[in-house]
């Protein structure tokens, strides 16, 4: 076997990608440019809702270097789709603003550009509903939610419980809009030629971008190829095929040249999908020592009128805490809106940024330590299941962040750090993430020249999926990591599913052990000298990683964070973040601690500066670009630790890892609100924390 420090598993080792990406020779979808590439831009709705009544395309088409201008009258025609939000160009329907009405096409970016200015719309308005209210009429309740999750899950009395319990707290807790923003814009370029398409997208999965369009191009998929190379990010976003690449392909197909699209960073809020607004409202019951004996989660949110997604934001309740009463529900009401989609962590992030500040506010009530209140209501197995844990170490988790973070020192009593102005607090939270795993397909060839391949469609968004996957190979092949090459990111290779739900290494990986191990098998056995071309395994997962298990496989955090609040503006600064997982088997600390953290600073976006908002007037979402809708950046984030404890769990897959990409934004904006809590003695229930709405609170501070 080769040393550690060459080898695979548990090595720091960097991105193999790294110095392309920093060099330039990493291409993404918008940077392939192929011979007599011409370019397009697109025209959306500017009304909230009705139909286009006529366009006028005849001063776009006087543009020099225009090609055409696509529109529902000229677009090729698709086949039926079951997601409504591909079906693009194919009729005057407006079901909401910011939906696709024309396409221009032009030599030149800047000809396309003008062209699409050009196009004359007129509509004919419908009445429209596009903000979500506290009781929306027409809510109802879904068959299921996200993730294939019932709708509604109910154990004991949990109202008769909560209403007999000697300590309670009923609170609602509001999370607006949150839009994706990936550094990389959605776009593609596609291309056909002799009745075979091609298309370099931006997308967490080539596989399924390929099956969809093959679908409604009514091709055979080995006649349609997607590259997806290198991603520039996606938190859920570019999960599935979005408009853009639906569209490019039509343009090419009409124009007979290869086009290249680009979405504008204001497109992205109402044509690629956004975390829903989550309205909740938490229930608990104790005892005076801290035992929960009811616990009621009820979520609304919004959704689409043309495609239903329902934010799970209620399920995280289903594992956290122990007890024999509870209840966790949604309702959802269907707006004029953009269709709501996965955004990282859906469901988690903001389920447990209300179900961790309710615990927070009923530590308070009953003047315990939260860390307390969090350990004497640890469950010993899955609360609804039944189902033991794999492994379960959030206890350990919560110590062991207590202890670096210095929670001991911590004065209980709110609001009495003072420094000038200047508040400051402390809070904690805890943190969940599913294990997902998915099955895959992977080949690994052996060469004469010590050179092992291995191949599989996997996507790398960013993560380090390259790097682990040649580490995986490694230590199964018991080579150095050198000597192995990964080839991902394009169909044709073994298929494999997309980067999404954490479970992109656990899914791609099994698969990729399992083909090393049999070719390591095979080359033990065998005597003499390699064939030209080399020796060859293969391994498919299916019927092992997608069997049903009977453990309740999770992973678990805990966050700390202290904050500083300006009691004369209402700035509310984030000093301190520190993370502490239990996230089965790291496979490389350097790639980890980057996602750990990566989750972290978004989760302080959330709590402070990100929030979207629609006009009810236009239907509009505002703050749709990077002036309006602040991200975090150098100058907010602050001192960000991420640590793990070593966790061994036999039950997930041959790598012993779960996925981490999540869980680092589950916890952390419902520490920094119990922090602010803890600094301020004011309880904030609704994100973001902005200065104005903690001046507004906070006025007695001064």
């Amino acid at each position: 076997m080769a040393s550690q420090a060459h080898n695979a598993v548990g090595s720091p080792i960097e991105r193999r990608e790294g110095g392309a990406k920093v060099s330039g020779g990493a291409l993404y979808a918008t940077e392939y440019t192929p011979p007599g590439c011409v370019y397009a831009w697109l025209v959306t709705a500017t009304v909230p809702k009705g139909r286009v009544a006529s366009l006028d395309t005849a001063a776009a088409l006087k543009v020099p270097g225009v090609l055409a201008v696509l529109t529902p009258d000229s677009a090729p025609r698709l086949a039926d789709t079951d997601d409504a939000t591909l079906a693009v160009l194919q009729n005057s329907e407006v079901p909401h603003h910011g939906w696709p009405v024309a396409l221009a096409v032009a030599e030149t970016l800047e000809a396309a550009r003008a062209a699409a200015g050009s196009v004359g719309v007129a509509y004919e308005t419908e009445p429209h509903e596009s903000v979500l209210t506290e009781d929306p009429p027409g809510a109802y309740t879904p068959d299921e939610v996200n993730g294939g999750h019932p709708t509604e899950r109910r154990r004991g009395d949990p109202e008769g419980r909560f209403a007999a319990a000697p300590v309670k707290i009923d609170a609602r807790y509001r999370v607006p809009p949150l839009y994706n923003h990936p550094m990389e814009p959605h776009g593609a370029t596609a291309s056909w030629r002799d009745g075979r398409l091609t298309v370099y997208d931006t997308s967490q999965g080539a596989d399924p971008v390929r099956a969809v369009l093959a679908q409604v191009f009514e091709l055979p998929e080995e006649r349609v190829t997607v590259v997806c190379e290198h991603v520039g990010g996606g938190f859920g976003s570019k999960g599935t095929p979005r408009p853009h690449v639906v569209l490019a392909a039509m343009a090419s197909l009409h124009v007979r040249r290869p086009v290249k699209l680009a979405l504008t960073r204001r497109q992205l809020t109402e044509l690629v999908g956004h975390r829903a607004p989550t309205d909740h409202r938490l229930r608990l019951g104790a005892e005076p020592d801290g035992t929960l004996t009811s616990l009621i989660h009820e979520v609304t949110t919004h959704t689409s009128r043309i495609k239903e997604f329902v934010e799970q934001a209620a399920v995280p309740g289903r594992v956290m805490y122990a007890g024999a009463n509870s209840l966790t529900a949604h309702r959802v009401a269907a707006l004029d809106v953009p269709t709501p989609s996965w955004m990282r962590a859906p469901g988690e992030a903001p389920g447990m940024y209300a179900l961790e500040s309710a615990v927070d506010e009923l530590a308070c009530a009953l003047a315990m330590d939260p860390i307390e209140l969090r350990t004497r209501n640890e469950p010993d197995e899955e609360p609804d299941s039944g189902r033991p844990f794999s492994s379960r170490h959030l206890v350990e988790c919560l110590r062991e962040g207590a202890k670096r973070f210095g929670w001991a020192e911590r004065d209980h009593r709110a609001g009495v750090r003072r420094s000038g102005a200047w508040l400051t607090g402390t809070g904690v939270a805890a943190a969940t993430y599913p294990v997902l795993v998915s099955p895959s397909r992977a080949t690994v060839t052996a060469h004469p020249d010590g050179l092992h391949v291995v191949r599989i469609n996997a996507t790398d968004i960013g993560t380090g999926a390259r790097t682990v996957l040649a580490q995986i190979a490694a230590e199964a092949l018991g080579v150095g990591a050198e000597a192995v090459r990964t080839e991902i990111g394009t169909t044709g290779l073994p298929k494999a599913p997309l980067a999404g739900g954490s479970s992109g290494t656990a899914s791609w990986g099994w698969a990729v052990h399992e083909a090393c191990r049999s070719l390591a098998r095979r080359l033990h056995e065998r005597s003499g000298p390699l064939p030209p071309e080399g020796l060859t395994a293969s391994a498919d997962t299916r019927g092992t990683a997608d069997a049903e298990s009977p453990y309740a496989r999770h992973a678990f955090g805990a966050h700390f964070a202290e904050v500083g609040v300006d009691t004369d503006t209402g700035e509310v600064r984030v000093r301190r973040l520190l993370g502490v997982y239990a996230a089965g088997r790291i496979l490389n600390p350097r790639t980890a601690g980057s996602q750990f953290i990566g989750g972290m600073v978004m989760g302080l976006g959330m709590a402070l500066t990100e929030g979207g908002r629609v006009d009810p007037a236009s239907g509009a979402f505002l703050g749709s670009d990077l002036a309006g809708y602040h991200v975090p950046a150098h100058a907010d984030v602050p001192e960000v630790e991420a640590h793990w404890i070593d966790e061994e769990d036999a039950h997930l897959n041959p790598m012993g890892s779960k996925g981490i990409g999540e869980i680092g934004i589950v916890g952390t904006a419902a520490a920094i609100g119990n922090a602010v809590h803890h600094a301020t003695g004011i309880r904030f229930r609704e994100l973001p924390l902005t200065p104005d709405q903690v001046h507004a609170a906070g006025r007695g501070l001064v």
